[in-house]
């Protein structure tokens, strides 16, 4: 079972394809087998990554514990590893990615991350567990960088796509500079519980809502499904795109972000960090689905 490089799961009306590498999505499909999922091309060479055990970057690129220093890269080294098939059904599957000599030189700490898909009717659910399988409090974030299609069919207008919020997201957003969270928020684009997407939108990186209201979202463009995301356990949600232009768009919850630009200090304490205790597993999920 380990030697499957990739696993295709269907129900006929959605079909998804992971890869043991990274445990990645790398295909999602509606019941007319459109396919929504961005394919990797040359601009992002990724479909939806997993981030772990960082959200973002750290300052320098180095993770610092107990007066050591590790060198850790932005968003961690779970999607860059190979996960190992926990199980394969026709419509669900599991992978899980344990520590070993290579995580621990970058993060000491033991855990287990496993991730689980699903097919639940019209959408396909995606299930995330972190346990800390050491002996001392295991700080930790984790997030989903699901890449789309923009524009979703191909011809359309990429400023005719929206976004719409399940709930009104008024509070000011958040940016980074050279990768580390800016101190300073700004007005929000989103009007009410809408975004309306242009290229504009990524001049200055992703958009990052660090007070969402929303637990589910919809993106939508002319002539295409509706795409209907939701989640349950993060608590912030990312928003990027190539700031050059490029045709995809990320939707991405978080549990954790980046670094403020003035913290340099222990990973443990760094803002939007978790803190699992020994033996706890903490649980988060998303749905992806058509409407």
């Amino acid at each position: 079972m380990d030697a499957m490089d990739r696993f295709t799961i269907s129900n006929r009306r959605v079909t998804a394809t992971i890869k043991a590498d990274g445990a990645e999505l790398c295909s999602l499909k509606n019941i007319h087998g459109h396919e929504v999922l961005w394919q990797a091309g040359p601009e992002w060479p990724r479909h939806a990554p997993i981030l772990f055990p960082i959200v973002g970057r750290l300052k320098e690129d180095v993770l610092r514990h107990r007066g050591q220093s590790y060198a850790m890269t932005q968003h961690g080294f779970a999607r860059d590893l190979r996960f190992s098939w926990s199980g394969q059904g026709p419509t669900s599957c599991a992978l899980s990615l344990q520590d070993n000599a290579v995580t621990r030189a970058k993060y000491p700490f033991p855990f287990r991350l496993d991730v689980t898909y699903g097919i639940e009717g019209d959408r396909l659910a995606i299930g995330y567990e972190i346990t800390n399988t050491g002996t001392e409090m295991m700080p930790a974030s984790i997030g989903a960088h699901p890449a789309f299609n923009w524009p979703l069919v191909a011809g359309a207008d990429k400023n005719d796509h929206t976004i719409i919020f399940s709930d009104a997201e008024p509070a000011p957003v958040r940016r980074l500079e050279g990768g580390l969270l800016r101190a300073a928020s700004e007005p929000t684009p989103v009007q009410g519980g809408a975004l309306a997407l242009s290229e504009s939108l990524f001049d200055h990186d992703a958009m990052i809502l660090d007070r969402l209201a929303s637990t589910s979202l919809s993106y939508s463009g002319p002539g295409s499904p509706t795409i209907e995301m939701a989640w349950q356990g993060f608590h912030e949600l990312g928003i990027w795109s190539k700031p050059s232009g490029a045709p995809f768009l990320c939707i991405e919850p978080w549990q954790g972000y980046a670094s403020p630009v003035d913290f340099d200090g222990e990973f443990a304490d760094k803002p939007g960090v978790m803190h699992i205790a020994v033996g706890e597993t903490r649980r988060f999920m998303q749905w992806i689905g058509f409407l």
